[in-house]
Parts: structure tokens; C-alpha cells; sequence
């Protein structure tokens, strides 16, 4: 329903969901646009999902592979090791928000808005019946004021462990790539991250575990490798596509309780008379 107040602004709540997760912390690394000077030039160092399958990979990054199939570096993947749902870090006592119980569901209220639309129509019954006049001015507050009250599924909070492993075959390329990752977050190993209007929080490991095959004189090629782990602190609304209520629910309250008159008409049931005239009890 479009909104005509000035004073209101209407937000799309999108869902939470592990997928967005992953896509925020994709986006973090991307978002560095790690350059490196190769023998083809200053380019763009690939980022890549491990997770994906290879075929996507290949159509997605075409220059990733040589002609025999090999990965070209340097390269960056993202991989997700682990979820935890861990309540230990929520205080000594989690506190759990049941669903409503009716069909609908729904836990936090997120909104709370008038319905100028209904909340007028009844001010204007009240004003017929009562001045037989809409619109009628009067000093009497009105009472019948109907609220639209949205409401979500609790968030439940999960830790996701992520590593980061870099790959070059020169020390100078690793250098490069992995510097960004000690900058940008300033003095501390923290930072956010976003994603269809969610906030989620990452933390990075201080241990940059390095390994490289330089020392071995065998005929394998020269591969320097870097592992950054990061855990991310973030939550899920819902149940994604196997949720059967809604995401996002929205009720009305009841201004007005109405019990209908009931009438009784004799004549044409027979009546239960006595010999005496009367009726029975």
C-alpha cells in the first residue's frame, strides 16, 4: 500500500538468510578491488567461492584456467568452514520470544502505524449516526483508532567461520594482496558487513598462516599460500523457502466488538400448553 505521509518513511525489510551472509562477505573482499602487476599488465585478482560448482566457475572467470586446465595465479578463494549456533555468548539467560499463536506467526514487533484510511471511516460512522453528518467537528477524542502492527520471526544468531586463502607464485604478489586485509581495518580486526539492509559483524584472526613450496627444489611449481580466517557474528530470519507463514506479518487491531440482537418469534411453533391453559416451564 503506497504511503502518502511526508513524515513516514517505508523501508523494505528483506530476509536474513545464510546465503546473504556468504554474498556480504564475497562482497567485503570484492569490494577491496586487490590489483597486482602480472605479466599481462596491473589487473584485478580473481575472488572466487570455493562452494560453486566447476562449471560455474569456469563460465564465470574464463581466464582463470590455461589451455591444460591449470588455475592461473594469483588468486583469492573464500570458502565457508563452519556454523555455529552458540547460545553461551548471548548472556546467562537467552531470552527466547515465542511465535504468536495463530497461523501467521510472528515474534518483534518491528512497526506500528495508524491506518488513517479505516480509523477515518469510523470516525465518520460514529459522526453520521450521531450528528447525521460526516466530517463533523467535534472536541470528543476518537477512540477508534486502528493500528497496523507488523511483526517477524525472532532472529536467531549463528557464528560463521570463514577462510580466505591467497595463492601466488611470487612473494611480492602475496605481499601486495594480503596488505589490504592488515590495513583497512585500522588498529583493530574488525568490521562490518552489509547486505540487503543487514548488519553483520567480522572479526579477523591475527595468525596470517603462510606456507609456500619455494624451499622444495623438486619439479612441482612454485606456490606461496596465505589463510586468513575470519568469523562472522550474524542471524537468520526465518526459514528461508521452506517457511510456510509469512516473513513479514501484519494485523489490524479490533476497535469495535458487536454481538448481534437475537429475536424469538412464537406462532408458528407450537407451543407446549397444558390442560390448564398455560404454559409449561
Amino acid at each position: 500500500m503506497p504511503n502518502d505521509d511526508p513524515y513516514v518513511r517505508e523501508e523494505l525489510l528483506m530476509p536474513s538468510t545464510i546465503e546473504d551472509i556468504d554474498a556480504a562477505m564475497l562482497d567485503y573482499i570484492n569490494d577491496f578491488n586487490i590489483r597486482t602487476e602480472t605479466n599481462k599488465g596491473f589487473k584485478k585478482v580473481p575472488v572466487i567461492w570455493v562452494a560453486a560448482e566447476r562449471a560455474a566457475q569456469i563460465k564465470q572467470h574464463k581466464g582463470l584456467r590455461d589451455a591444460t586446465g591449470a588455475i592461473i595465479y594469483p588468486v583469492i578463494t573464500l570458502e565457508r568452514n563452519s556454523i555455529v549456533k552458540d547460545l553461551s555468548q548471548k548472556g546467562s539467560v537467552f531470552g527466547n520470544i515465542p511465535p504468536i499463536n495463530d497461523a501467521k506467526k510472528g515474534s518483534i514487533t518491528i512497526a506500528r502505524r495508524i491506518n488513517q484510511n479505516k480509523t477515518s471511516q469510523f470516525a465518520n460512522a460514529d459522526s453520521k449516526r450521531l450528528y447525521n453528518q460526516i466530517n463533523f467537528k467535534t472536541q470528543k477524542q476518537n477512540k477508534k483508532v486502528v493500528y497496523e502492527t507488523y511483526t517477524i520471526p525472532i532472529p536467531v544468531y549463528i557464528n560463521i567461520d570463514y577462510v580466505i586463502s591467497v595463492t601466488t607464485e611470487y612473494q611480492q604478489h602475496m605481499n601486495e594482496i594480503i596488505t589490504p586485509f592488515l590495513t583497512t581495518p585500522g588498529g583493530i580486526n574488525y568490521f562490518q558487513l552489509e547486505r540487503n539492509g543487514h548488519m553483520y559483524e567480522g572479526f579477523i584472526d591475527s595468525n596470517f598462516a603462510a606456507t609456500n613450496t619455494a624451499a622444495d627444489l623438486q619439479d612441482q611449481e612454485r606456490k606461496f599460500t596465505t589463510d586468513i580466517n575470519i568469523r562472522v557474528l550474524g542471524y537468520i530470519i526465518g526459514e528461508d523457502k521452506n517457511q510456510e507463514t509469512p516473513k513479514i506479518v501484519k494485523r489490524q487491531n479490533a476497535v469495535e466488538v458487536r454481538f448481534p440482537r437475537e429475536h424469538v418469534i412464537f406462532g408458528d411453533i407450537p407451543e407446549p400448553i397444558g390442560d390448564d391453559g398455560f404454559y409449561k416451564p
